[in-house]
């Protein structure tokens, strides 16, 4: 890992935390993307002193905001020319219906869209790693969840559960989706794969929630991981070399599992990608891509 260029999303906390700590300590050069400079500024801060000889730095972003994702991304490839690992981990939870400046609702659009948006926009700086990864953080909720086609924002339907398993679906889906594509293309250097990462002891249940939710969510984590041991699997697809080449895959525990029968349709997927493209305004997913 020494020398190799690391961005991981939500580095300020939890599992983006120790992920980002142990890159950097195995010698790489680690940009973490948060929307709170004061975290940001001490994650940098404590990740320095453990790895002093590093390049480690922090993009402020709110990934609920498209325009904020791509002027993130402008600053990140500034930094870094290429870019080695991409962890896509940071998400939300939010009790309530809400939407964003976009017309998203929450959930779909930081759990979802901002995967699919930051991954499209570093992708010029992914094709020239010689073995680029991308890693999204998923969930095992996603077995309870079906993505609503005609209504992602849940308008008429919304609950914060539904919200977050359909999201979280949608991480499986996409990750199966972009290996297709980027293997369609030949593009065979660039390795995706989804995590679940367990059941963490972190506090994004207890953020943006209602009384209840708040208590179902203490209730819980005990007895759970801890965030460094959550973040396990995501540090061993990131770094180990046993792993390159394996891409499309449904990690646990650092070893690949099937996933919800649903994340494999095809259909669902590229019809997820098509609406995709149309939240976030993209035209050509891989335009100005060498290898295509």
């Amino acid at each position: 890992m020494k020398g190799k260029n690391c961005v991981v999303t939500g580095g300020n906390s939890g599992i983006g935390f120790e992920t980002a700590r142990a890159l950097a300590e195995e010698g790489a050069n680690v940009l973490i993307l948060s929307r709170n400079e004061e975290k940001a500024e001490a994650a940098v801060k404590s990740i320095r002193a453990q790895s002093p000889g590093n390049h480690i730095d922090y993009v402020l972003a709110d990934l609920s905001s498209q325009t904020s994702i791509r002027e993130a991304s402008q600053d990140i490839l500034k930094d870094f020319k290429s870019i080695d690992i991409l962890v896509n981990n940071a998400g939300a939870w939010f009790s309530k219906l809400g939407l964003t400046a976009d017309g998203v609702e929450r959930q779909f659009a930081v759990n979802h869209l901002a995967y699919f948006l930051l991954t499209k926009e570093l992708m010029k700086g992914l094709e020239t790693s010689e073995d680029g990864r991308i890693v999204c953080v998923g969930s095992d909720s996603h077995f309870h969840g079906k993505i609503h086609f005609d209504d992602v924002s849940l308008r008429n339907n919304y609950h914060g559960l539904r919200a977050y398993a359909q999201s979280k679906l949608a991480n499986v889906m996409f990750v199966y989706e972009l290996d297709r594509r980027l293997k369609e293309r030949g593009i065979e250097h660039i390795d995706v794969n989804c995590v679940q990462p367990g059941r963490v002891n972190t506090d994004i249940g207890l953020k943006h929630t209602i009384s209840f939710h708040s208590l179902a969510w203490r209730i819980r984590r005990i007895g759970g991981l801890s965030p460094a041991q959550g973040a396990a699997t995501s540090i061993y697809l990131a770094k180990d070399e046993e792993v390159n080449g394996l891409s499309g895959r449904y990690w646990d525990k650092c070893k690949p599992k099937p996933s919800s029968p649903g994340s494999y349709v095809r259909e669902d997927a590229a019809r997820l990608w098509e609406i995709s493209e149309s939240l976030c305004g993209v035209g050509d997913y891989f335009e100005g891509l060498t290898s295509v």
